[in-house]
C-alpha cells in the first residue's frame, strides 16, 4: 500500500493505540520514523521503541506506549504541522513552546531530526514536522 505521509500515519496509529489503551502498537519501518521514536523515548513521551521482523516477513517498528497512573496515556495529542502539500518551515525564533514546555516540537533540519528544544540550543532551524504534548 503506497502512503502519501507516512509520518502522518505513524501520528494516527500511536494517537489510535493511546486513544483505545494499547500497550503496543506496530507500524511500516523507515529510518525517519525510528529517528521520530528515538526523539519521542529521549523526551519521556514513549516507554521503548524496537524493529520487528512480521509474520509475512516485513520490517515493522513496534512502539510501546507510556501510561501515567489511573491509566492516562502521557501522548495527549500528536499533530502534524508541515505536510507534503504544504511544508512548513521555522527559524530558530519561530520554534514554538508546546504547552509551555509540557510538550515538545520535532524538527527536520541540517543536522538530522531534533527537538524544539535541542534546536534552539543549537541554534538551527528547519521543517516543523509535528507537536507532540
Amino acid at each position: 500500500m503506497s502512503l502519501n505521509d507516512p509520518i502522518a500515519d505513524m501520528l494516527t496509529r500511536i494517537r489510535n493505540a493511546c486513544a483505545s489503551k494499547h500497550r503496543r502498537v506496530d507500524m511500516p519501518l523507515s529510518k525517519i520514523k525510528i529517528e521520530i521514536a528515538r526523539i519521542l523515548k529521549e523526551n519521556h513521551f514513549i516507554q521503548d521503541y524496537r524493529t520487528v521482523e512480521l509474520e509475512d516477513g516485513h520490517d515493522a517498528l513496534r512502539v510501546i506506549l507510556k501510561y501515567a497512573h489511573g491509566g492516562q496515556s502521557v501522548i495527549r495529542e500528536a499533530k502534524r504541522i508541515s505536510t507534503p502539500g504544504l511544508r512548513k518551515y521555522v527559524g530558530v525564533q519561530e520554534i514554538p513552546r508546546v504547552r509551555n514546555g509540557l510538550g515538545m516540537a520535532i524538527l527536520s533540519t541540517s543536522k538530522g531530526l531534533m527537538s524544539g528544544r535541542t534546536a534552539r540550543a543549537t541554534n538551527t532551524g528547519g521543517e516543523l514536522l509535528a507537536l507532540i504534548w
